[in-house]
């Protein structure tokens, strides 16, 4: 018998399994290729925490396999002697994601630990924010982000708000996987910790701290008053957890022509008008953009179900609007929050930004133009997060801005993560501000394309489900790492890194040693400042190929990055 089907077993005959957890599997009794899926391996506690499909199995987001997560996070907070410090944790829309919540802050109190749960659903940045405000030692966030409907996850971050980065985030995984018998994790009674003042609801209070802060962060409020009758929003939050803040920091500012998509204002974790809640892919701005188009909106955003990504179309002419990348609405965020900070007299001389490996080179020029360094880490958000707290530690430079490729970015240390609602308040703010020149948003993005150089970027993802693709991944990783690739194309390669085995690679086959934690990702540097960077996902089952190009114009640089896409796409097949 194979080790998938001992499992599925294992856990239909365990008395520890509650009988709906049985009905369910009992319900795919036959079905090979379904008990192999759910029980292959378990679902893996990893960097980023959970993230799984809904469902009963080792493989699957479920009571058992949250409480085990929950447990080893427990186990490690009483090692640094945190209990008292607490958790606050977050939810989004999701299905079952304000009951993960509920069993995560009764099983952390059943262990002495402290926790703050928000009263209803609130976003990423504002959980990020409240673990500081609540001064916690850790965080938790119910969310799969963008994920599809079926999907949920558990994001853990630490004291400083940011997301679990090494040596922690091993310290955990161990915790975690040192769990075997699900017998040893139990909630509390709700009412008796409640008693014991180890259950707490946090909710108005926070949001008040939160929103003043953010409001603070606006640059050109004059500009606010004196055009925000002339700029017309159109906003999303894509049934999750944006409205009510965004909402509410908006009517604050003074605009008075926002428009909330009626459809997608209210949570619904069935994401019921888009396939996919993700603003990165237009189909989910079909009512945003129809809605826009009734009013003649100036800019239309969108956020992500957890808020912490943010999606934008801009008014070209009437009746006519143009999609912003994750990298293009970045850059246009960086050159205002830099030049008016430069103009206001409070950017320092230590400023500086940081960017992802695979985010966009425009981020060079721009923040040389106003003094500032830039600095890379690998993809993801923690690691930003992680480059904050080292900076406010040793003192050494001064945070300006972050972002990734993947629309989402920060403009302040508020919070150590992708904060999707302060970067719809920049962009209102910043539409009232360009309405004074009598420019619009797309208008200024030209002008930063002609300053700096045209930008393209792009990416590719091909999804693999399931073992066999998990397998696929990994070998198609291997053979771009073993093959020696001297050019893509028409490109030629001037210096390859292998970020996992830490060695960079010249065109004059010398080598050097990268300075990044390690991480399954090759990059190529190419010639005329084109890149490319492969990597599997680390949240879906996923090959990402990322590239970028500069080219002399708009269309030079759309030729390059479709002859660069042809490459990669002979690369993988």
């Amino acid at each position: 018998m194979d080790d998938y089907n001992k499992k599925y077993n294992e856990w239909l005959n365990n008395p520890n399994f509650d009988e709906e957890t049985k009905a369910e599997l009992k319900s795919i009794e036959g079905n090979e290729e379904e008990i192999k899926d759910r029980f292959y391996k378990d679902l893996e506690f990893g960097t980023a925490g959970l993230r799984g499909v809904i469902g009963a199995g080792t493989n699957r987001m479920n009571k058992y396999t949250v409480g085990k997560a929950t447990q080893g996070l427990a186990n490690y907070i009483k090692k640094q002697h945190g209990e008292d410090k607490g958790v606050v944790i977050s939810y989004d829309s999701r299905h079952m994601s304000d009951e993960f919540s509920e069993l995560t802050a009764l099983i952390l109190n059943n262990n002495g630990i402290k926790t703050y749960k928000f009263e209803s659903l609130r976003p990423v940045p504002e959980l990020s924010f409240s673990v500081r405000e609540l001064h916690c030692i850790a965080g938790i966030m119910i969310t799969a982000s963008h994920n599809p409907p079926e999907y949920n996850g558990y994001k853990v971050y630490w004291d400083d708000g940011a997301q679990i980065v090494p040596p922690t985030d091993k310290y955990i995984i161990d915790e975690v996987n040192s769990i075997t018998d699900f017998s040893t994790i139990k909630p509390a009674d709700k009412k008796e910790a409640e008693e014991k003042g180890l259950y707490n609801i946090v909710g108005e209070e926070v949001d008040e701290k939160f929103i003043k802060k953010l409001e603070s962060l606006v640059l050109n409020k004059e500009d606010i008053d004196a055009n925000q009758k002339d700029v017309k929003i159109v906003y999303t939050p894509l049934h999750g957890t944006g409205g009510k803040l965004v909402k509410r920091i908006l009517e604050d500012l003074g605009f008075e022509n926002l428009y909330i998509v009626p459809e997608q204002e209210k949570p619904d974790g069935d994401f019921p008008t888009v396939d996919y809640p993700n603003p990165e892919d237009p189909k989910a701005f079909k009512l945003a953009l129809d809605l826009a188009n009734e009013v003649d909106a100036d800019v239309v955003l969108a956020n992500d179900p957890d808020a912490d990504r943010i999606g934008m179309y801009v008014r070209i002419e009437k009746g006519k609007y143009e999609a912003f990348t994750g990298n293009m609405t970045a850059m246009l965020i960086l050159e205002y929050e830099l030049s008016q900070k430069k103009e206001k007299g409070r950017l320092p001389k230590d400023a500086a930004v940081l960017s992802t490996i695979v985010s966009t080179n425009m981020v060079y020029p721009i923040a040389e133009n106003y003094g500032a360094k830039v600095f890379e880490t690998l993809t993801g958000f923690k690691w930003i997060g992680e480059k904050i707290r080292e900076w406010e530690k040793d003192d050494s430079y001064s945070f300006m801005f972050g972002f990734e490729e993947s629309y989402g970015c920060i403009i302040s240390s508020h919070a150590r993560d992708k904060d999707g609602i302060s970067a719809v308040m920049a962009l209102c703010e910043m539409a009232a501000f360009y309405k004074g020149q009598g420019i619009s948003l797309y208008e200024q993005m030209q002008k930063l394309y002609e300053k700096y150089g045209f930008y393209k970027e792009k990416q590719i993802s091909i999804v693999l489900k399931g073992a066999d693709g998990a397998q696929e991944i990994k070998d198609k990783m291997e053979r771009i790492r073993n093959d020696k690739i001297t050019e893509l194309g028409e490109f030629k390669v001037t210096e390859f890194r292998d970020y996992q085995n830490h060695i960079i690679i010249k065109s004059d086959s010398s080598q050097t040693i990268t300075n990044l934690p390690t991480s399954n990702v090759l990059y190529f540097d190419l010639e005329d400042g084109a890149w490319c960077c492969v990597r599997p996902s680390g949240t879906e089952p996923k090959i990402k190929f990322y590239m970028g190009v500069k080219g002399e114009n708009s269309e030079d640089a759309s030729e390059k990055l479709e002859k660069l896409s042809e490459a990669m796409n002979r690369l993988v097949e």
